[in-house]
């Protein structure tokens, strides 16, 4: 059954007109009145709806019977990513969503090669968390992947003081514990990772300053956007 993703309150019994991009998506795929389609919105569980109208640019629901089903990890992961060029941070962020990540701040870090400010990071965070939009519906997760605004990482780490949750770096460093090692036994998770050619020794003191403990994948050397992954199936799998 196609599922959507519909930024609104969902109630059984309630009439509503989907939101643009849903509508679209139903339109494509030629539903007719009396087709019945999966919705939610990310505050729990999913819907079942039927299709009321197809207009030429709207679509009209009845949404039916509330499920409670979620597919969320038992560890919660918070990545901290180093942006990365082209079209990789969007597979990053597909990637991450399809594992479960809770959320994902791309790191505008001192090696990243894509620099954002203004209404291009407004633009790029808009499309990030679309992309999150997509995967969460394609996957199955009743929940999207909070996307959030682009940061450096001193600035994070001023509004983010340390909590109860386990602080990771990945790191090539010496000294580092196996990944599995440092987070047995943990729910809650951050995990900081740099772009192309890591994190700078600067903000590697930084992050370890602030509490961040410093792990390892093994002795091979992963792409930027392959790292922070390998990690979130490790975590989140069962």
């Amino acid at each position: 059954m196609a599922r959507f993703y519909c930024a609104l309150p969902l109630h059984t019994g309630a009439a509503l007109s989907l939101p643009p991009s849903a509508a679209r998506h139903v339109q494509v795929l030629r539903l007719q009145p009396g087709g019945v389609i999966t919705l939610f919105n990310g505050q729990g569980g999913e819907f079942e709806a039927t299709v009321t109208r197809m207009g030429r640019s709207d679509v009209e629901v009845l949404i039916g019977t509330h499920s409670a089903t979620e597919r969320e990890a038992a560890c919660n992961v918070h990545l901290l990513a180093g942006i990365t060029a082209n079209e990789r941070m969007d597979w990053l962020v597909e990637k991450a969503t399809e594992l479960g990540a809770a959320s994902l701040t791309p790191l505008i870090a001192e090696r990243s090669v894509l620099k954002l400010k203004g209404e291009r990071a407004e633009k790029k965070l808009a499309h990030w968390q679309g992309v999150a939009v997509a995967a969460s519906e394609q996957c199955g997760r009743n929940r999207v992947t909070r996307i959030e605004p682009a940061d450096t990482l001193a600035a994070w780490l001023a509004q983010h003081p340390a909590t109860d949750g386990l602080r990771l770096v990945l790191s090539l460093s010496p000294g580092t514990q196996p990944l599995r090692t440092a987070a047995h036994g943990h729910s809650d998770v951050t995990l900081l990772s740099g772009p192309e050619g890591g994190l700078t020794a600067a903000e590697e003191a930084l992050a370890l300053a602030a509490g961040f403990v410093p792990v390892t994948l093994g002795p091979r050397v992963l792409r930027a956007e392959t790292a922070p992954l390998a990690v979130l199936a490790a975590l989140t799998l069962a």
